[in-house]
Order: structure tokens, then C-alpha cells, then sequence
């Protein structure tokens, strides 16, 4: 065999390697990633992402993933949530297809283990949050702007302080540009909707003879809406259980879930009994009287960004550069829902009600023990106080479909500006001290919801000559219709109970940093010529948060259909800090070992809220020879609470549960249930006839803990980089990261809190426990949905938590010049890359009491979107002068079901609490096939300074898995990480001078 042969064999291997290794994302994994040069010199010292240290030569032990300017490019993102969520390493939390739970923002979890653990920096500093959660708006990243991203895993706390338990995304900008560049992109799907726009221009020139630099840039996006209505996965809400229109109890005549069917003399049903307008009376409801609550509902989040960005720098002297920015980002993002009205509250209507129908005043009468005397004088009756008058409590659902959807507006600003010094104390040792303040200002306004008690006013009404009048006529009053078919509501009547609510919402944050860096005096191994190196330094920082919400959004219940109140509150976290860290090299060009060096470091605490604290880190990497490393890291972290886990008022809100154990006919002959039933709320009269979760939702009460402490995280990575020289372009990497946290900032999820008191497995006696007095239930008739008087599950954050995670990262990179094969002339590059993940477990236990809850490849309510062991994306490009040809395939792996959790009482039929017991969920919702996507990408460089970028998504149209409503996050399935859209085409033009 020829050596010619040997090659070409060789390159065919390690391509089809690196085209089909199992490793999760799209970016290149590289040791080191240059955020700034020094001051005066294109070719200087670097400050490396996961390191402070200033020094050509830096490698550090964490792996550092790195989604380079050709990816940023093939991808054409909108924002920065849309670049990052396919990567392996990251589990999608808020983006444009979360719209029910959305607070108008774009974030990412690395790892799964929660959003306010990973720390967002633009060029390694600290970003503005734009909640009280300490989070990050990916919205507010000026993506045009971008230069790379640099994603630091397995924890960077020592370097960058808390909340990078998890790791850090650092997003590298353009520095002193010099030119002018311009693009413009358009986003349509195959059908024609949820299109995008987005429209970026940056310039910039240098001056005084190239000591400085002025860079400028300005970006408009555009995302449009798409109603979920507008796929056919999603057109309707689908029950779990069989496949079936699973809708919303709320509908149109009205329905009741108080009194019951049982007490109506109707019979059992969980779903209430519905108002029948044709006989005004009662019947029990089936699942077609239910509403579609898919109406309304966005599956795309419409966004509307504006961003402006200046940055300067001045080399004041050779060696010391004066450098500063400012930018100002403006996000528009509406979120709305279904029509509102009465979802679960409950009111007292007088049985004299101008719009009552005489069968339904009698069956009512019936149920609630009024005489037939007793009903037909009040039937009589005028307004309160009058002869006979008498009111009855009920809680009627209906959705007022003539009121259109509730809209949430959301408005957000963000101004940063940041200034400082750096430069060189000597040639090998630097500075850097640098101020700065950002501020995010967001405001929330709701529409259509309606008012409590506008409505409560409204339906004490009575008949006079025939007219309905109001018994209260203050406020113009116009009696309501609650009764009659869709459309009897009227303009006038819903003008009436009309009532917006406002939210303001400001974060503050101040930051003071000075730090050296460089070689430690020169110190040396006696068995390395390279010098350790090290950096010191200080910080300050300030946050300060605050929320507003107008009078109405303030009152418990008064905004209908809103899940909770609006309280204000303020909180401010200060805190300083000392760190360090040392990196040395021990052993360079010897036998057996060509480089061995080892790291260290240390943050040293002080905060307002929970005191000093410490974090650190230990490792280094080891090469026998050139082209092969192994490395490693331990690192000891800590995270202190945020304003809101800290200060947030109690406040009601909604969780997600599927099944109530106390609905229906379940407690009936169940002595031990019924009784717990009864302890937590529910009166004995309703029993037999509890609703059941309306819409899968239940009330659930929230608030912030005063006396949280941090909590602990334990990280390890190792790992080894292969770089082998006799395949030129090669690099390979794998590494192991394993993540424990201890004293985790947790709440238990609903479902550990009703299955804690409702489980015989969990609490085979029915005894009143802990768990059980979490639980509040509605007084009128005993289910977890209602007004502010429902508790639902009581929610309260501790330090009892745990959360570990463990798996491994694999990567592979590949660069080939295909004139090496001896092709001829010029026939370009061959690239290929493959990023990937395989998750060995993930593990959450939200108290010592709560189950230690596996999601390892599992999906449900309570382990939510689902975690595949598998994740990975690859590349394949193939490039010459005139254009680029790029294939991407994205791989999620097969996930099931949260399964069953055996016990000694019963060992195999007890479900493991939290969701739909698995044997009740249709068979095709009980596990997700693989997915695989496949992204086009072409690049014709039409003149030097002209390119057009084409891009279709999702070539093959895929459609998202199906596993119903009370199973999916959203739309019947979990659209922020399965594509919802189906294919869509991109096309891009590119201007640079």
C-alpha cells in the first residue's frame, strides 16, 4: 500500500470520526479563547475565558467550548437564545415558543441544574440582570456584534464569583473594528408564517495614527407571532390520557364546579355541569362542552429589538490604554393566552339575577338546601335588603371568548455603560481597573382580564320592567349576562368590568473591579523555562431591585385569569470580594513529559445578605507528549441568594398538576383519603364531586425566604485533548463533568407536595403530615383551584435541596485542505465537527422529605422538558474562494416517561409522584423517539465585499413529538427543544467595506 493510499484512508477515518461521533452541539471545543489584547499591540498578551491571566502562552484546565464567528454566521440567529439552545451542554429554559409562563425574556441553563446558576458576561464582565432572579436577557445581547461566544462548563465561580455554578457564557464582541459592515436577514417557514427580520450595521475607524478607536453599532429584529392554533399539533389541546380534545373547564355557556354534579342530583363527573341555554338547566359536562384553549395562545412569541453600541479606546501611553463602552438595548415582547373570565373563581350571584333561568334558579335551590318557598320569593326579590333576597355561592367557569385573548405587553430597557484603565506595569505584568453601572427597566401591562369585583357587582342585578338593572348602580354599573350563549356578552357589559394592570420593574447594578495579572516575578520550575503566572485583585458590587405594579394587580384575585397578584417590593445585595489564582508551569519539554502544569485559585466572599464565604479551585493538565493532554479540575463552588429568593412577597400563583387524588369518586370509600380530603380544606358536602385541576393547573402560593444561606456546589471535570500531529487539523476531546449541590436553593415541586400527603406510598397512614399542611383548598368545593382564599401548594424556598448532575462531553474538529489529496489546483477546504453530551444522571431532591427524583432520560410534569442521555450537533463544510456548502445535523436522544418508583409496600404499582400516572397516559405519550434535524447552509461570496447567506431549517419538515397537555410543557409537546415551526428558509446579505 502506497503511502499516497495510507493518507487517503487515514483522512476518509478520522472523517467519517468526526462527522458521526456521538458529541452534542455545533461549537469547536478549544483550550483558550482571546477576549482583548494588550494595549498598544495586536499581537500581545491575552486574557483567556475561565482565567484572569494575561499570557500568550495560557492554557487552562476547564474545558472551553467555543461557538466561533463561521458558526455565528451558518446559524443567522435572532438572538443569542436562538444560537445557544441546540448546544448539547445547554437545556432550553425561556425563548419564543414558551409563552404561558414566559416573563418576556430569553435565557439558558447550563446543564439543567437552573438559569440563575449560569452567569452571563460580555467580555468577561458582569451583564445587568433584567429580573430580581439575577438572570441575564439574552434579548439585550447585541448579536450583530458578536464576534464568538465562549461557553466555560463545570463551574467558574472562583473566577467570576457566584451564580457560575454551572459555568459561563461569555460573549465576545468586535474590538477596535475598522471598516464598515452591514447584513440583512429574512426568516419565513414553509407555510408562509412566524417570519423574522433582523437588520445590523456596524462601523469603525481608528485614529491618531492607530492609538485609538471608535466602534459603533446598531441592530433592529422583528420575530412575528404565531398562534398555536396555526400547527396542527397544537390546534387543540389533546388529552394525555387517551389522545382525545382534552379542553379547558372553563367554556362557553357557562359550567359549575360548585355545587357539583352530585349535589345538583345529576349524577357524578368530575368535569362539573354545564348550563344547557336551550332548557336553561343543568347537565353533567363532557369533554366536548370544554373550551379550546389553543385559541389565542401564541406557540411564537412576537419580539421587536432596537440596540445601539459604542465602544472606544485611546492608548494614552505606550503601555496604558484608556478604554470604555455603552450600549442601550430595547426589547418589545408580547405573551397572551386564551380568553380569560371566570377560570376559578368563585362569586355569590343572587337567585334573582336578571338573566337566571327559572331551571337552573331551582336547581341550584335544590342543591344548596333552599326551600322552594325560600327560592321563590327570592326569585322575587329586588335588590339586597328587599324581602326574600337571598345570594348563593357558586363557582362558575366560563371563558368570555367576546372579550378576545389576555395580552401581556412587556417593555424592556437596558442601559450599560463600563470605563477603565489597563496596561502594563512592566513588560510581563498588567492592570485593569474599570467601573461600571447598568440599568434594566421593565414594564408589564396586562389586557383583558377583567375585574373581580366589577363582575361580583355586575351579577347582582335584578329585572325591573323589564330591564336588568344593577342593585349597586356606582360606576355606571351594566348588568352581565353570564347565563346566555357566546356572544349575550356585550361590549357594554365587558367595558364595564374592563381593568388593566401595570407592573414596573427596575434592577440596578453597580460594579468596581482592579486586578494584576502576569508572571510571578519571574519565578520559575527548576524543570520549566516558562515563569508561573498569576492574578490578584478586588470587587465590589451592588444590585439593587425593585417592583411596582399599579393598585389593581395588587389585590389578590382582582385581576381574573392573571394566576397571581402583583406585590411590590425592593431588595439590595451588596457584596466584596478578594480572589487569586496561580497557574505553573512545573515540568516543560522533558522525557516523558512535555508539559506539566497546575492551577489554583481562591474568592473570598463578603456579602450583605448571607455573610463571607469561600470558593476555590485545584487542577491542571498533564502531556506525555506533543498532541496529547489530559487535564482536570476541582472546584468548590458557592451561590448566594437573589433579591427575589430572598424578598419576594406571597403571592399566589399556578403549578401544574394532572390529577387531584381528592377529584371525582376517589375518595369514596377511602376512609383514610376522604379524611385527608376533608383536613386540607375541602368541606364533606364535596366530596364525590371534586373538580378535577382545571386546564392541569392548580393554585400554588410562592414567596421569598429572608433566611436563605448560599448554597455549596462540588464540580469536578477531566478530561484529555488529543491533537495528534501525524493528522494535521485533528483535535479530539473528551471530558467527564460530574456537579453536586448541596444546601440547593429549592422548593418542592407541586407534585412532591400533594403526592407527599395524598400518596399510600409516600404516607400509607393518611396522616395529617407535613407535606399535607402545605395544602390549601377551596372552601366551596374542594378543589386546588379558586381565588385568593385556595392555597393550592404552598411553595417556600429553603437551603434543603440537593441537584447533581454527571456526564460527558465529547468533541471533534476537523480541518482538511483537499489539495493535500493531490485533487489539482485549488479545490478547497473539507471542515468537520461534532459536539456532543451524554448525561450519566440527573438527580433533584427538593427536601429530605421529597423523593430524590430521577430525570436521567426521563420527561413529566415535575422533571418538565425532557433530558436525553444523547445530545449532539455535526458539521460537515465544504468551502472554496467563491462559496461555502455547510450541513447540520442535530441529534436529541429517545427520552420516556418518569417511570414507576418501586416500594416496599408496592414494589411495582406505585407510580413515582409528580405526574399522570404512566398506565393512565396513552401509550404513544409514554416515550419520544430520537429526533434528528438537519440544517442547509449555503455562502456564495458573490464580490469580495458582497456575500448572500442562504439557510433552510429543519430540511425535512420534522414535526414535534405529541404527548398531550397534561404531559408537554406547552402545545401538546415541548416546543423549546423540538422544532414546532417546521422547515423555514433564510436568506442574508452581507456588505462589508
Amino acid at each position: 500500500m502506497t503511502k499516497s493510499s495510507i493518507r487517503k484512508r487515514l483522512v476518509l477515518a478520522t472523517s467519517a470520526v468526526a462527522l458521526f461521533a456521538p458529541h452534542a452541539g455545533y461549537a469547536q471545543t478549544e483550550d483558550a479563547a482571546t477576549v482583548s489584547n494588550a494595549p498598544g499591540e495586536e499581537g500581545g498578551d491575552i486574557v483567556v475565558t475561565g482565567s484572569r491571566i494575561a499570557r500568550r502562552d495560557l492554557e487552562v484546565a476547564s474545558p472551553v467550548s467555543v461557538v466561533a464567528a463561521q458558526e455565528i454566521s451558518d446559524r443567522q440567529p435572532l438572538t443569542a437564545e436562538d444560537l445557544l439552545r441546540d448546544l448539547p451542554s445547554v437545556r432550553p429554559a425561556n425563548g419564543p415558543s414558551v409563552n404561558i409562563t414566559s416573563t418576556g425574556s430569553s435565557t439558558i441553563d447550563l446543564r439543567g441544574i437552573g438559569v440563575n446558576r449560569t452567569l452571563v458576561l460580555i467580555d468577561g464582565r458582569r451583564v445587568v440582570p433584567y429580573s430580581m432572579d439575577g438572570v441575564v436577557d439574552l434579548n439585550s445581547i447585541p448579536i450583530g456584534l458578536v464576534e464568538r461566544v465562549d461557553v466555560v462548563t463545570g463551574g467558574a465561580s472562583t473566577v467570576y464569583g457566584a451564580d457560575a455554578v454551572a459555568g459561563v457564557i461569555n460573549f465576545v464582541l468586535k474590538h477596535r473594528y475598522q471598516g464598515l459592515q452591514a447584513s440583512f436577514n429574512n426568516r419565513i417557514t414553509d407555510r408562509g408564517d412566524a417570519g423574522q427580520r433582523r437588520v445590523d450595521l456596524v462601523a469603525g475607524t481608528n485614529f491618531a495614527d492607530g492609538r485609538g478607536n471608535i466602534t459603533v453599532a446598531a441592530g433592529y429584529s422583528k420575530r412575528d407571532s404565531l398562534e398555536a392554533t396555526g400547527r396542527a399539533f397544537s390546534a387543540v389541546p389533546i388529552s394525555s390520557t387517551n389522545g382525545l380534545f382534552g379542553g379547558s373547564q372553563s367554556t362557553s355557556p357557562v359550567l359549575f364546579t360548585s355545587p357539583g354534579p352530585v349535589a345538583l342530583g345529576l349524577g357524578t363527573g368530575s368535569l362539573g355541569s354545564v348550563l344547557d341555554p336551550r332548557t336553561g338547566r343543568l347537565r353533567v359536562a363532557t369533554q366536548s362542552d370544554l373550551s379550546n384553549s389553543s385559541v389565542g395562545t401564541f406557540l411564537q412569541t412576537p419580539l421587536e429589538t432596537y440596540s445601539l453600541y459604542g465602544s472606544a479606546n485611546f492608548d494614552i501611553a505606550p503601555d496604558i490604554e484608556l478604554y470604555g463602552s455603552a450600549s442601550y438595548v430595547q426589547n418589545r415582547v408580547t405573551t397572551q393566552l386564551a380568553p380569560g373570565g371566570i377560570l376559578s373563581d368563585s362569586f355569590r350571584v343572587p337567585l334573582n339575577n336578571a338573566y337566571m333561568p327559572a331551571g337552573l334558579r331551582t336547581q341550584l335551590c335544590s342543591a344548596l338546601s333552599v326551600s322552594r318557598d325560600a327560592c321563590d320569593a327570592a326569585a322575587n326579590a329586588t335588590g339586597p335588603g328587599s324581602a326574600g333576597y337571598r345570594e348563593v355561592a357558586v363557582t362558575p367557569l366560563r371563558r368570555f371568548f367576546e372579550y378576545g385573548p389576555r395580552i401581556n405587553h412587556y417593555k424592556s430597557e437596558q442601559l450599560q455603560v463600563q470605563g477603565g484603565l489597563r496596561g502594563d506595569i512592566t513588560s510581563s505584568l498588567h492592570f485593569d481597573v474599570g467601573v461600571q453601572y447598568g440599568r434594566t427597566q421593565q414594564s408589564q401591562l396586562l389586557e383583558n382580564y377583567g375585574s373581580y369585583s366589577r363582575l361580583q357587582q355586575a351579577l347582582r342585578s335584578y329585572t325591573v320592567s323589564g330591564s336588568p338593572v344593577c342593585s349597586d348602580t356606582a360606576n355606571g354599573c351594566v348588568p352581565f349576562n353570564l347565563f346566555g350563549p357566546t356572544g349575550s356578552i356585550t361590549d357594554a357589559m365587558l367595558d364595564f368590568i374592563d381593568l388593566d394592570a401595570a407592573t414596573r420593574r427596575r434592577n440596578e447594578l453597580t460594579v468596581i473591579t482592579g486586578s494584576i495579572n502576569g508572571d510571578l516575578f519571574g519565578i520559575t520550575s527548576p524543570l520549566a523555562d516558562k515563569p508561573f503566572a498569576f492574578s490578584i485583585g478586588a470587587e465590589y458590587r451592588k444590585l439593587k431591585g425593585s417592583a411596582d405594579p399599579d393598585p389593581a394587580a395588587r389585590i389578590p384575585g382582582e385581576l381574573m385569569g392573571s394566576g397571581q397578584a402583583q406585590l411590590p417590593f425592593s431588595g439590595v445585595i451588596t457584596v466584596k470580594e478578594l480572589f487569586g489564582e496561580i497557574i505553573a508551569p512545573l515540568v516543560v519539554d522533558k522525557p516523558f513529559v512535555h508539559s506539566l502544569r497546575v492551577e489554583a485559585g481562591a474568592r473570598y466572599s463578603d456579602y450583605n445578605t448571607t455573610g463571607s464565604s469561600w470558593t476555590w479551585k485545584a487542577g491542571g493538565s498533564y502531556e506525555p507528549v506533543e498532541g496529547v493532554k489530559f487535564r482536570g479540575m476541582y472546584q468548590v463552588a458557592v451561590r448566594s441568594p437573589n433579591i427575589s429568593e430572598l424578598f419576594a412577597p406571597r403571592v399566589q400563583s399556578v403549578g401544574s398538576l394532572a390529577v387531584d387524588p381528592c377529584q371525582g369518586t376517589s375518595p369514596i370509600g377511602n376512609a383514610g383519603l376522604t379524611a385527608l380530603c376533608i383536613a386540607t380544606g375541602a368541606p364533606s358536602g364535596s366530596i364525590g364531586s371534586i373538580p378535577s385541576p382545571s386546564a392541569n393547573q392548580i393554585n400554588t402560593t410562592i414567596a421569598g425566604n429572608a433566611a436563605l444561606d448560599v448554597e455549596r456546589a462540588r464540580t469536578v471535570t477531566l478530561g484529555a485533548v488529543f491533537t495528534p500531529r501525524p493528522v494535521q487539523g485533528l483535535a479530539l476531546t473528551v471530558d467527564y463533568f460530574r456537579i453536586r449541590l448541596k444546601d440547593a436553593i429549592t422548593t418542592p415541586a407541586t407534585g412532591d407536595i400533594i403526592n407527599g400527603c395524598f400518596s399510600p406510598a409516600l404516607n400509607p397512614t393518611y396522616s395529617y403530615n407535613g407535606f399535607c399542611q402545605l395544602v390549601g383548598r377551596n372552601p366551596l368545593h374542594g378543589g386546588l383551584n379558586g381565588s385568593s382564599d385556595t392555597l393550592g401548594a404552598v411553595l417556600a424556598g429553603s437551603n434543603l435541596g440537593v441537584i447533581e448532575t454527571a456526564g460527558i462531553d465529547l468533541g471533534v474538529n476537523y480541518r482538511l485542505e483537499l489539495s493535500q489529496l493531490g485533487l489539482g489546483g485549488e479545490p478547497g477546504q473539507l471542515r468537520l465537527s461534532t459536539t456532543g453530551t451524554w448525561l450519566d444522571y440527573y438527580h433533584f431532591q427538593a427536601t429530605p422529605n421529597a423523593i430524590n427524583r430521577d430525570c436521567t432520560g426521563y420527561y413529566s410534569v415535575n422533571c418538565g422538558t425532557p433530558r436525553p442521555k444523547w445530545r449532539w450537533n455535526s458539521r460537515v463544510t465544504y468551502s472554496n474562494e467563491t462559496f461555502d456548502l455547510s450541513l447540520l445535523w442535530t441529534h436529541i436522544g429517545k427520552t420516556a416517561i418518569e417511570p414507576y418508583l418501586p416500594t416496599p409496600e408496592q414494589p411495582l404499582s406505585t407510580p413515582q409522584p409528580g405526574g399522570p400516572n404512566p398506565a393512565s397516559v396513552l401509550e404513544a405519550f409514554r416515550s419520544i423517539k430520537a429526533a434528528d434535524y438537519f440544517d442547509l447552509n449555503a455562502t456564495i461570496r458573490l464580490r469580495e465585499e458582497f456575500d448572500l447567506i442562504f439557510l433552510v431549517e429543519n430540511l425535512f419538515d420534522k414535526q414535534p413529538p405529541m404527548v398531550g397537555n397534561a404531559v408537554g410543557s406547552n402545545a401538546n409537546s415541548f416546543p423549546s427543544l423540538y422544532d414546532p415551526y417546521g422547515r423555514s428558509y433564510s436568506v442574508t446579505a452581507r456588505i462589508t467595506l
